[in-house]
C-alpha cells in the first residue's frame, strides 16, 4: 500500500503528491499550500454534484427499465415513447439558434483536415511513436502493408522489385496531389533544374532534404538523394516521399488503459508530462541494439523568397481524461470516499498543460495558448454543462485564463446523441472536437433499452436505421452549430492495423460524410489515410451535405423481429462475442494493457478497448436476460473461446491460461461481466475490470 499524506484535509499518495508539487507546481511557480486548500475546496464542490448526475442516470434508467418492461413484445410507437421521454426529463428541448464562440483554437483543429491518432498514456514508446507521427513515410507505408498492389517484399533485405512498385504508386500520389505543368511525374528523368508544376503557390520551399509542397492544407516532402539505397534506383533519385500525417493525437487515459490506482496514474500522468514538457524519453532492443525514441524537432524550411520558416514536427496533443463514473483510492477525500477520478484528471492534466501555456516547454505544443481535453461518456447536456463548470473551477484554481481548457465532446450515449445540439450549446465557448463511437454508443443504445426485449445480432447494429441516423445527426448538428473552421468533427478508429489495403478503400467515406478527422490505429495507417486528405477536401464536402435525420429514425430500438435463430447463429454470436470479451479481458487483468492487437475468432489482429468490451458484454446480458441463450449456453461457450485465446497467445510468455486457472482474475472478470452486465451502470465495464485488476495486483 502507497503512503498517504495529508493535503488540506484530504488524503494522497504520497508519490503523487511530491510529483505534482516538484514537477508541475514548482515551475509554475505556484503556492503549493494555496493550491491544495482551492483543490480541496474544488473538491468539496464537484464530488457531491458529479455523485448527484451518476444517480440521475441511475433513477432515468430505472423509469426506462419500468417503461419497457410494461410494454414488452408491443409495437414502438415513436410519439408515445418521445413524450415519455421528454416527462422523465431524458430529451430536453432544442436550443434556441446558436453558433459556437471557441476561439485560440491551434490550426490543426479548427482549418486543416487529416488523420487522428489515440494512444494509450501508459506506453511512453507508442506516445512518441504517436506524437511523431506528425510526419511519415509514404514509401515505408507502402512497402511494408497490404495498402500496395504489388506482390509482397521477398526476404532478406530491401526487394528492388517490391520498391520499384511502391516508386511508381508515389509517382501516381504526386500526380493526384501535386500535378505537373505537363505531363506525368512518371516521365520526368531529371530534376536538377527544377520541376514545373501547374500551380506554383503549391511550392512552399526548400528543406534540408528535399523540397515542399502543400495540397488540401497539409504539407508533402520530397526528399531528392542520389546516394540513398531507395534513391539510387530512382531515376530523379526520390529517396522518399514524406506525408504530413497525423495532425492531432489524443493521448489517452481512459478506455486505452489500465489505471486502477495511484501508481498507475503516476505513471499517466508522468508520460502526459513528459511529452508537453517535451523530454520524454523511451530507450528499448531492436535487433539486437539499444534504441532510443525521442520526440523529434520542428521541420525547417527556406521559402523561395530566401526566409525561414519552421512546420511543427509533431502531432498537437489533445488528452483524453476520464468521465464522471469512476472514483480512484489515489485520494482519499475527507468523508473517507475516493476522489471521482474525472476531477482528478481535469486538475492534474491541465496543471500540466499550463506548463506548455505559460513557456515551460522544449517544443510548445498549442500555439494559441490552449489546452486540449477531450471528456468521453458524458450524458446529455447537464453533464457537459457539470464539465464546462469544473473547466471554469480549474482555470481558477491554476490561475488561467477563462477557455484556456478547451473541450471534445465524445458523443457516444446515447442520451448525448438524442440532446446533442444541447450538449454542444453548454460548452460552446471551448468546445473544439464532436465525434462518434459506434462500439460505446452501441452499448449504451443496448443497455438503455434493455428491459425492453432482445436486440439484433452483433454484426447487424452496424446497418441498423438509428446507427445511420446518429452518425449523419453528429455532423450535421456540428455543422448546424458553426464547428466548420472551429472545430473538429471526427469519426471512429478503422480497427484493423493489418488491412490497410480496405482502409483505402473504407475510410474515405469518413472525410464524404463531413468529418474533418478520423482514428487510425498507427503511425503508418495515419500517413496511408493522409491520403485520402489529399484527393478530396473534407470543407468542400461539408457544404454539400442534406438535412439532419429526426429523432424517430435515431430512437428507433434495434429489437429483433423474432428469436428464431438456429443453433448454428446461436453459437456463432456466443462464440464471437465470448472470444473477443476473454481476448480482452485477459490483457487487461493480468498484463495491465488497456489497449492493443487481439486477434478476433478469426484469427484477423483489431485493435480493442474497453469499448469493445462493453458492447460484447452488454449483448450476451442482453440476450441472456430474454431467454434467447442459457448460462449454461453461455459457460460453454466462454470454455470453448478460453481454449482458443489460450492458444492464439501461446506465443507470448507473460500470458496466463484461462484454461489452466478457470477460477483466475481474468475468467472471473469475464463471467462478472456478462452475468452481472444487466445491473452494471450504463452497461459499463469499469467497475468490474478495476475491482479485478486491483484483486489481481494485491495478489
Amino acid at each position: 500500500m502507497t503512503t498517504k499524506i495529508d493535503r488540506a484535509g484530504i488524503q494522497i499518495d504520497a508519490p503523487l503528491a511530491e510529483f505534482l508539487e516538484t514537477q508541475v507546481l514548482s515551475p509554475l511557480g505556484r503556492d503549493v499550500t494555496a493550491f491544495w486548500q482551492d483543490f480541496a475546496a474544488l473538491l468539496a464542490e464537484f464530488a457531491p454534484r458529479n455523485r448527484a448526475l451518476l444517480q440521475k442516470r441511475e433513477n432515468l434508467q430505472a423509469s426506462l427499465d419500468e417503461w419497457h418492461a410494461a410494454r414488452r413484445g408491443q409495437p414502438l410507437k415513436q410519439d408515445e415513447y418521445q413524450a415519455f421521454l421528454r416527462e422523465i426529463g431524458y430529451l430536453v428541448p432544442e436550443p434556441a439558434d446558436f453558433q459556437i464562440g471557441t476561439q485560440n483554437v491551434d490550426p490543426e483543429i479548427a482549418t486543416m483536415a487529416g488523420p487522428q491518432l489515440v494512444v494509450p498514456v501508459l506506453n511512453a514508446r507508442f506516445l512518441l511513436n504517436a506524437a511523431n507521427a506528425r510526419w511519415g513515410s509514404l514509401y515505408d507505408a507502402f512497402y511494408g502493408t497490404d495498402a500496395l498492389d504489388a506482390p509482397p517484399a521477398r526476404p532478406g533485405g530491401y526487394d528492388e522489385q517490391r520498391g520499384a512498385a511502391v516508386i511508381k504508386r508515389g509517382r501516381e500520389f504526386l500526380d493526384q496531389a501535386v500535378p505537373l505543368a505537363q505531363g506525368s511525374w512518371a516521365d520526368l528523368t531529371d530534376a536538377s533544374q527544377g520541376i514545373a508544376i501547374a500551380d506554383e503557390s503549391q511550392y512552399v520551399g526548400q528543406t534540408e532534404k528535399g523540397r515542399l509542397f502543400v495540397n488540401n492544407g497539409l504539407h508533402i516532402e520530397i526528399v531528392f538523394d542520389g546516394e540513398h539505397p531507395v534513391g539510387k534506383t530512382d531515376v530523379l533519385g526520390i529517396a522518399d516521399i514524406i506525408c504530413e500525417s497525423a495532425l492531432t493525437t489524443i493521448c489517452d487515459c481512459e478506455d486505452s488503459v489500465a489505471a486502477v490506482d495511484g501508481e498507475d496514474k503516476l505513471l499517466a500522468y508522468t508520460n502526459w508530462l513528459g511529452v508537453i514538457r517535451g523530454d520524454l524519453e523511451e530507450s528499448f532492443e531492436k535487433g539486437g541494439q539499444t534504441l532510443t525514441r525521442r520526440l523529434a524537432s520542428d521541420k525547417v524550411y527556406t521559402a523561395p523568397d530566401g526566409s525561414e520558416h519552421s512546420l511543427m514536427g509533431r502531432s498537437l496533443l489533445f488528452v483524453r481524461n476520464v468521465g464522471h463514473l469512476m472514483t480512484n483510492p489515489a485520494i482519499t477525500l475527507p468523508d473517507g470516499g475516493e476522489v471521482p477520478e474525472g476531477i482528478m484528471d481535469a486538475v492534474f492534466t491541465s496543471a500540466i498543460g499550463a506548463l506548455d501555456v505559460e513557456g515551460h516547454a522544449k517544443y510548445g505544443n498549442s500555439r494559441h495558448g490552449s489546452i486540449y481535453i477531450v471528456k468521453p461518456k458524458m450524458h446529455g447536456p447537464e453533464e457537459c454543462a457539470f464539465t464546462n463548470d469544473l473547466f471554469d473551477a480549474v482555470e481558477d484554481l491554476l490561475g488561467l485564463k477563462r477557455h484556456t481548457i478547451k473541450v471534445g465532446v465524445m458523443d457516444e450515449e446515447r442520451r448525448t446523441s438524442a440532446n446533442l445540439g444541447a450538449c454542444i450549446e453548454a460548452v460552446k465557448d471551448r468546445i473544439v472536437f464532436i465525434n462518434t463511437g459506434f462500439l460505446d454508443r452501441t452499448g449504451d443504445e443496448i443497455h438503455t433499452s434493455m428491459q425492453a426485449g432482445p436486440m439484433i445480432r452483433k454484426a447487424e447494429m452496424k446497418t441498423s436505421e438509428w446507427l445511420a441516423a446518429y452518425e449523419a445527426r453528429n455532423v450535421g448538428i456540428g455543422l448546424r452549430h458553426g464547428l466548420s473552421g472551429k472545430a473538429q468533427i471526427g469519426k471512429g478508429m478503422w480497427a484493423a492495423p493489418d488491412l490497410m489495403g480496405q482502409m483505402m478503400v473504407e475510410k474515405i467515406g469518413h472525410l464524404r460524410a463531413g468529418a474533418n478527422t478520423a482514428w487510425v490505429p498507427s503511425p503508418t495507417a495515419a500517413t496511408l489515410h493522409a491520403l485520402h486528405y489529399h484527393q478530396e477536401s473534407v470543407f468542400d464536402h461539408q457544404q454539400g451535405l442534406g438535412d439532419v435525420p429526426g429523432l424517430d429514425k435515431l430512437l428507433n430500438i434495434p429489437l429483433a423481429q423474432g428469436t428464431n435463430w438456429s443453433e448454428q447463429e446461436l453459437t456463432e454470436e456466443l462464440d464471437n462475442n465470448c472470444q473477443g470479451l476473454l481476448g480482452y479481458v485477459v490483457r487487461w487483468i493480468d498484463q495491465g494493457v488497456g489497449c492493443s492487437k487481439v486477434p478476433d475468432i478469426n484469427d484477423v489482429g483489431l485493435m480493442e478497448d474497453r469499448a469493445t468490451l462493453r458492447i460484447s458484454s452488454q449483448h450476451l446480458a442482453n440476450w441472456l436476460h430474454h431467454g434467447v441463450v442459457s448460462e449454461e449456453q453461455v459457460m460453454a461457450s466462454l470454455n470453448r473461446m478460453a481454449a482458443k485465446v489460450d492458444a492464439q497467445n501461446a506465443g507470448d510468455p507473460l500470458y496466463e491460461p484461462l484454461l489452466e486457472n478457470p477460477d483466475g482474475e481474468a475468467m472471473s472478470a469475464a463471467k462478472d461481466l456478462i452475468f452481472k452486465g444487466v445491473e452494471q451502470p450504463s452497461g459499463y465495464t469499469e467497475p468490474l475490470l478495476h475491482a479485478w485488476r486491483l484483486r489481481k495486483k494485491s495478489g
